[in-house]
């Protein structure tokens, strides 16, 4: 009886081994033919793959080239790491630059980034460009859309390989919260026209920011907002919030999170369409009422941002003031202000 049930053990083990290594094959080689296709662009991660074996993403770099995380043990306890909905912050020391390009890199993907050098902040937009180069989502596909009004006098750049720029038209204005009352529009009408065929992300910038450090893949999330750097100490009924009801912007007191900076927001292609037709859609509204609000696009974004919750932070390193200093808790500045006078650059200022 004990040589039978052996005899059935060893049949189960072989016939468990035989099949558990046909499964494996079968599914290694369905990701490997995951072709990323440009039509798919606003698809999730998982089918960006291009000829990614099951190895490459478990085994992306070697362990020992990366410290074994401590579960007892945070890296930072100086700052907020995580929301109260559980994203993540972003933080110099909350991430492995190494670990996050093996995941990232192999995939191949494109970055949608948005600026607006409209007026005399053309004038911005070459070191704009220039320190992108230097620091930005290095390792991966760029390409920027540059909002003008004046395109013969957009700069030549030597962008790297992998990266490109695409120019595309807008009006001049008189004021210079026209400008950012209508950057929704342009965004949303890019994605539909361009965006989404060419891209996996989109980042939405300033023009008078520069990159001064690693700017990268960590930043990668389905919907991402950024800590605005002027207000990280408030309380929530003392920010700069949209306070009038008849508003689409409007925020009540004792409601919302963190004040969101309009000088960085991105995510999947998708989602921040859906960003930018909700909130196009409530200047709109607030348009037809004769009604501006507080901080223009900025305040309709942080009011969508308080119904839909990010689903990655990225702290005040990735949108800092230089005017502002050093801070003991800010061990690197991402992406910062370039100091200006605004009376020579806003037409109605």
């Amino acid at each position: 009886m004990l040589h039978h049930l052996k005899h059935y053990q060893a049949i189960l083990t072989v016939t468990i081994i035989v099949f558990g290594s046909l499964y494996l094959w079968i599914f290694k080689s369905e990701i490997s033919e995951m072709i990323f296709h440009p039509e798919n662009a606003h698809c999730s991660e998982a089918h960006m793959f291009q000829k990614i074996t099951l190895d490459e993403l478990i085994y992306p770099i070697g362990q020992s080239e990366v410290p074994q995380p401590q579960t007892l043990v945070q890296r930072r306890t100086d700052v907020l790491t995580v929301s109260p909905w559980l994203a993540p912050i972003v933080w110099q020391e909350t991430f492995d630059p190494k670990v996050i390009d093996s995941i990232y890199q192999p995939l191949n993907i494109t970055v949608a980034t948005t600026v607006f050098a409209v007026g005399k902040y053309i004038q911005l937009l070459k070191q704009f460009l220039e320190s992108a180069e230097k620091h930005y989502m290095l390792g991966y596909g760029v390409h920027y859309y540059v909002f003008t009004d004046q395109m013969d006098k957009v700069p030549q750049v030597a962008l790297a390989s992998g990266r490109s720029l695409t120019v595309l038209p807008v009006p001049s204005f008189s004021r210079w919260q026209e400008i950012s009352l209508r950057r929704m529009e342009f965004i949303r009408k890019a994605i539909e026209d361009h965006i989404r065929h060419e891209a996996h992300f989109i980042f939405c910038t300033d023009v008078d920011m520069v990159f001064e450090s690693r700017f990268g893949a960590e930043a990668f999330g389905e919907l991402v907002a950024t800590i605005h750097n002027g207000w990280y100490l408030t309380g929530r009924n003392e920010l700069p919030y949209e306070r009038r009801t008849a508003s689409q912007a409007y925020v009540p007191k004792g409601q919302g999170d963190f004040y969101y900076g309009g000088a960085l927001y991105g995510g999947h292609v998708d989602v921040v369409h859906r960003l930018t037709s909700t909130c196009e859609e409530q200047l709109s509204i607030d348009k037809q009422k004769s009604i501006e609000a507080a901080w223009q696009e900025e305040s309709h974004l942080n009011r969508y941002f308080i119904l839909h919750k990010p689903t990655k932070l990225l702290s005040p390193e990735y949108l800092w003031d230089k005017a502002k200093g050093p801070e003991k808790w800010l061990r690197v500045v991402r992406f910062a202000t370039v100091l200006k006078n605004y009376k020579t650059l806003r037409p109605n200022v």
